[in-house]
């Protein structure tokens, strides 16, 4: 008598879901990192922006707007990596859900192209301005009489731009964290808090990209003391998320264990809150108070640690689930 033989497939059998499912690779983490810093430096450059009626005086801050457009096409590019069907991407544009996080993120990452251009052109000097209309290509009177009408449009329009600025940059910076903090199956993300967590993060990473940069005396307190303020807010969301794990039973408990003594908890503790938020604290404690140059080691760390952050919260939410509660 032959023998069946019986095979049973399922789908906890595949790779990449059993133990712990593991579908974003290293491209949403980079994604929301990217996005996160383009919203901060929207946020900071608007905010100086608006402080004054001058434009900037450093050609850092003149061209971060343009920096800003290049790195979110960069976190694009990683995105549409991680799609499976890439030929249909242009459906988020068929329609908007205004329940859905990714559909307002798709709508947001279009509108901040044109607002953060307007932005960029009037916050051009005059010496800037010049340079750029020397250049050959600009020498043809189509051209040359083009940019003239948008360096016009853009001075006109600045007020309103600098204002959709900011406000887009806080939309996309709280997007990055609801799009995780949305997806209530996965215990690490079952958070409300990661909304204002990442566009803390986000308001603080993009402060230390500028710090790289050669700035305005004035530019610069003003920055690394709003870089200040982002980083003690951060430590308390992250705090504030903590205690969540802390005191959420048996979810909570899971929802933290990869931080709490798991295999992510050197990389969250050392990289992310001693080296990228406690010593750039005290750093720039000692430059506000002594009065002294910032340093490019403190904005170093904060990106590092930021980048970090968004490995860590992508990974733990995808090692953990309410299938793991017994």
């Amino acid at each position: 008598m032959r023998q069946e033989t019986l095979e049973i497939v399922t789908t906890r059998a595949n790779p990449l879901i059993d133990p712990a499912l593991h579908v974003w690779g290293w491209e949403i983490p980079l994604y929301l990192f990217l996005g996160g810093v383009v919203a901060g430096l929207m946020v900071v450059l608007a905010g100086l922006s608006l402080k004054s009626t001058d434009r900037p005086k450093s050609k850092a801050v003149q061209l971060a707007p343009f920096l800003s457009l290049v790195l979110l096409s960069v976190g694009m590019g990683a995105l549409f990596l991680d799609l499976s069907n890439k030929l249909n991407v242009y459906r988020f544009y068929l329609a908007f859900n205004p329940t859905s996080p990714m559909s307002w993120g798709s709508w947001i990452l279009v509108l901040v192209y044109p607002v953060v251009l307007v932005t960029g052109l009037s916050s051009l000097s005059d010496e800037l301005r010049a340079n750029l209309m020397a250049r050959g290509f600009m020498q043809k009177p189509s051209v040359a009489k083009l940019m003239r009408q948008a360096f016009s449009f853009a001075d006109g329009a600045r007020r309103p731009a600098l204002w959709a600025t900011l406000g887009l940059g806080i939309g996309l910076g709280a997007y990055t964290g609801l799009l995780l903090g949305t997806l209530t199956a996965r215990l690490a993300w079952n958070a409300a808090i990661l909304g204002p967590l990442f566009l803390t993060s986000g308001v603080s990473t993009g402060a230390a990209l500028l710090l790289l940069f050669k700035l305005d005396e004035a530019e610069e307190k003003t920055i690394v003391r709003w870089d200040l303020v982002a980083i003690v807010v951060e430590l308390a969301l992250l705090g504030l998320m903590l205690i969540d794990f802390g005191v959420g039973g048996a979810a909570g408990e899971l929802a933290g264990a990869s931080i709490l003594g798991g295999s992510w908890t050197p990389w969250f503790w050392s990289v992310v809150v001693i080296g990228g938020l406690l010593v750039p604290l005290g750093l720039n404690l000692i430059e506000v108070n002594k009065h002294v140059r910032a340093t490019l080691f403190s904005p170093a760390l904060i990106l590092l640690g930021g980048l970090t952050l968004r490995f860590v919260l992508v990974a733990i939410g995808q090692e953990s689930s309410f299938s793991m509660i017994q």
